[in-house]
């Protein structure tokens, strides 16, 4: 039973939110911004409320991969399936391991194992994209201090241990936007519309 959780938690994880929303609205996802199959993306071909929508259900993926472990048999597996969330988010089977960044998949399997956490890490992702106008240096930011709130929170070692590896798995993932501002052109949130970049990986 938990190894059939955890390939329930990749499956979820495959859920094509961003992809369905944005062919919903007439819009090729992977032609867009950045290419990236995320609610960030979304929001700079769509808008807010479109970008909105593919966070909500990228976060219910995870949540529920979470949730459905945490009350089977506990913490350690409702780590296990979250992460096998954002695995399937960002390496889908069904589509040739191209997905997103897991961030908003992240953060749903956060509200279930983390929910004294999960509430700031989303505030401060909300208030570094503002304030800079690129959602990476927003993620960049939240994910990087996670595992610095289970410090604070006097979580078991494993637990700080699995959070980081999954903190350190969705920054890694990252990486191509950390280049792209580097070099200053990482596409920002108000980029409605605009062409994908070619070399773009996300």
């Amino acid at each position: 039973m938990p190894i059939f959780l955890v390939v329930v938690g990749y499956l979820l994880g495959t859920f094509p939110s961003a992809i369905l929303i944005a062919r919903a609205n007439g819009i090729d996802i992977s032609s867009v911004g950045s290419g990236n199959p995320g609610a960030s993306n979304v929001t700079r071909a769509l808008g807010w409320r479109k970008g909105a929508w593919v966070y909500a259900l990228d976060a219910c993926k995870g949540a529920l991969a979470a949730g459905l472990a945490l009350g089977f048999d506990g913490r350690p597996l409702a780590y296990a399936a979250g992460a096998a969330a954002v695995l399937g988010h960002m390496f889908p089977i069904t589509r040739g391991l191209r997905g997103g960044k897991g961030v908003a998949t992240g953060s749903g399997v956060l509200f279930v194992i983390q929910p004294i956490i999960a509430p700031f890490a989303v505030i401060l992702w909300w208030t570094v994209s503002r304030l800079t106008g690129k959602a990476a240096v927003g993620s960049l930011v939240a994910v990087g201090l996670v595992p610095a709130g289970l410090a604070l929170l006097d979580r078991p070692a494993w637990e700080y241990a699995a959070m980081g590896a999954l903190c350190a798995l969705i920054l890694a993932k990252h990486w191509p936007n950390v280049v792209r501002l580097v070099r200053r052109e990482e596409p920002a949130l108000s980029s409605v519309g605009q062409p994908a970049d070619p070399t773009s990986t996300g």
